[in-house]
């Protein structure tokens, strides 16, 4: 298998109030919402790096595609990690999440690695890190 992720999609319960919180509280581009003419069809993607888009899902729509049913989230099932190229990036990052209406779960801190990140989960429990790692080389 050739290691190609192009998408990762993160089941919401409120599409309109999801979109909301990537695009107006966090700044993330997209288009809106598509596919609002087919059942189940309603998604909307945000373009990130390299051509990996992150798409926003209503979680009943995902059980209808799968054939699965409707589980409860667990917020400890997935992470999404955000390698920033600063420690005030970490603290900027943290704070706009904050502002947008993600519940922080852990503040930005010295972590064992060497680095200095944050926990934030966004309006559907999903949970974010906003790293910085001072072996990555990212640019500023």
């Amino acid at each position: 298998m050739q290691p190609r992720i192009t998408v990762i999609t993160i089941g919401v319960d409120d599409l309109e109030r999801a979109v909301r919180f990537y695009r107006d509280g966090l700044g993330l581009p997209t288009e809106g919402i598509v596919g609002t003419e087919f059942e189940y069809g309603a998604v909307a993607f945000f373009k990130l790096q390299a051509g990996v888009q992150l798409a926003l899902w209503p979680r009943t729509s995902i059980a209808h595609d799968t054939g699965l049913p409707v589980s409860a989230p667990s917020p400890t099932d997935l992470t999404l990690g955000h390698n920033v190229a600063s420690r005030a990036e970490v603290d900027t990052v943290m704070q706009q999440a904050t502002q947008a209406g993600a519940a922080v779960v852990k503040a930005a801190h010295d972590t064992f690695w060497g680095g200095y990140s944050g926990y934030f989960q966004d309006p559907d429990g999903h949970l974010w890190e906003i790293a910085w790692n001072p072996a990555l080389d990212l640019p500023a």
